[in-house]
C-alpha cells in the first residue's frame, strides 16, 4: 500500500489501466481454469454420481486406481504406446514436409495451403473418412492393395492392427506441424548457408550443422505440443473403435469419458483426470530438463550447437 501511495497520479493511472486490461483474462483463468482444477481435486476424494451430494471417501479412488483397476493400467499402456508410436513419426515427417515446402518453386503457397488444410478439419469428419478408407472388404486402401496382389489387414477391426491404424491416421494432420517448422526454417539467416556453401559444405552438412541446430527451438516447441496432444487422443476411439477391439484402443481419455459420462462416477473420473495431468506435467518437465543439452538459442548462445 505504501508503494501505491508513493506513486505519481500518472503512474497510478497506468497501473489501473494495466489491471483493467488483464482483468478479462484473469477472471476467465480463475473461473474456467483454476476453479475447475481445484474443484476436480476436491471431487477426486469423493464419491459423486451427480444425483446425490458428494460423499468424502479420502484416498479410496486412488487406491482403487492403482491396486484394483486393470482398466486403468490398460488405458495407461495403450496411451503411452500411442505416444511412442506417433511422436517420432509426426516430428520426422513434419520436418521433412517443411523442408519440401521451403523450396523456392512456383506455386509453393498453394501447396502449403493444401498440406495445412487437413489440420483444421474436424476430427469426427476425419474419423468417418478413415472408416471408409480402411474398411476391410470395401475400403479404398484394401481395394488398391488387392489390385497389386496384397491382402490388406482388417485395420481398426483387428486387435493387432487397431492401434497402429490410429497412429497412422494421426499423420493426416502432419501439415499443421510442418507449417510451424516452416516458420522456423524461414527465420534462419540465409547468409549462413551462403558462407557454408562457399566453404564447400554439401547439402547434408548444411542441414546437420546449420538447419537442425537453429531449428531446435521449434523442434522443442513441437515436441511438447505434439506429446501433449498424443496423450489426449480421444475422438478416434470414440467415433471408430469404442476402445476396441479387445481394448486395443482403450485410450486414457476414453476411459475417463466412460467413468464420467456413462457410469456417472465423477469422483473416480476426477481422480483419473488429475493423474493424467500429473503424467503430462512430469513428461513435459523431463523434456524441458533435457532441452538444455540439445536446444540451441542463437541469441544468447545457450544449448548444444
Amino acid at each position: 500500500m505504501a508503494s501505491w501511495r508513493g506513486m505519481s497520479p500518472r503512474a497510478r493511472r497506468e497501473a489501473i489501466d494495466g489491471y483493467i486490461s488483464i482483468a478479462p483474462w484473469l477472471i476467465g483463468f480463475l473461473l474456467f481454469t483454476l476453479g475447475p482444477i481445484l474443484a476436480s481435486f476436491y471431487i477426486s476424494f469423493t464419491q459423486w454420481t451427480l444425483i446425490r451430494p458428494p460423499e468424502w471417501v479420502g484416498l479410496s479412488n486412488y487406491e482403487r486406481m492403482f491396486t484394483r483397476d486393470p482398466l486403468f493400467w490398460q488405458a495407461i499402456k495403450v496411451t503411452i504406446t500411442f505416444v511412442v508410436l506417433t511422436l517420432p513419426l509426426q516430428i520426422i515427417l513434419g520436418l521433412a514436409l517443411s523442408l519440401m515446402l521451403n523450396l523456392k518453386v512456383r506455386g509453393m503457397n498453394l501447396f502449403r495451403t493444401i498440406f495445412y488444410i487437413p489440420a483444421v478439419i474436424s476430427g469426427v469428419a476425419v474419423s468417418l473418412m478413415f472408416i471408409w478408407l480402411l474398411q476391410p472388404d470395401t475400403g479404398v486402401i484394401n481395394t488398391l492393395l488387392e489390385g497389386i496382389g496384397v491382402k490388406g489387414p482388417a485395420w481398426f477391426w483387428d486387435p493387432n492392427w487397431a492401434l497402429p491404424s490410429v497412429a497412422l491416421m494421426s499423420l493426416w494432420a502432419v501439415g499443421g506441424g510442418a507449417v510451424i517448422y516452416l516458420a522456423g526454417l524461414q527465420n534462419i539467416p540465409p547468409h549462413l548457408y551462403e558462407a557454408a556453401q562457399i566453404d564447400g559444405a554439401n547439402t547434408w552438412h548444411r542441414f546437420w550443422k546449420i538447419t537442425l541446430p537453429l531449428l531446435t527451438p521449434t523442434l522443442f516447441f513441437q515436441l511438447i505440443v505434439t506429446m501433449i496432444g498424443a496423450f489426449k487422443v480421444f475422438t478416434e476411439a470414440f467415433v471408430i473403435t469404442k476402445g476396441g477391439p479387445l481394448k486395443a484402443t482403450y485410450f486414457y481419455l476414453f476411459y475417463f469419458y466412460e467413468e464420467a459420462f456413462q457410469n456417472f462416477n465423477m469422483g473416480y473420473a476426477s481422480a483419473l483426470a488429475l493423474i493424467l495431468m500429473l503424467i503430462i506435467l512430469v513428461a513435459t518437465v523431463l523434456v524441458n530438463f533435457t532441452s538444455k543439452r540439445w536446444v540451441y538459442y542463437e541469441a544468447d548462445g545457450e544449448g548444444a550447437p
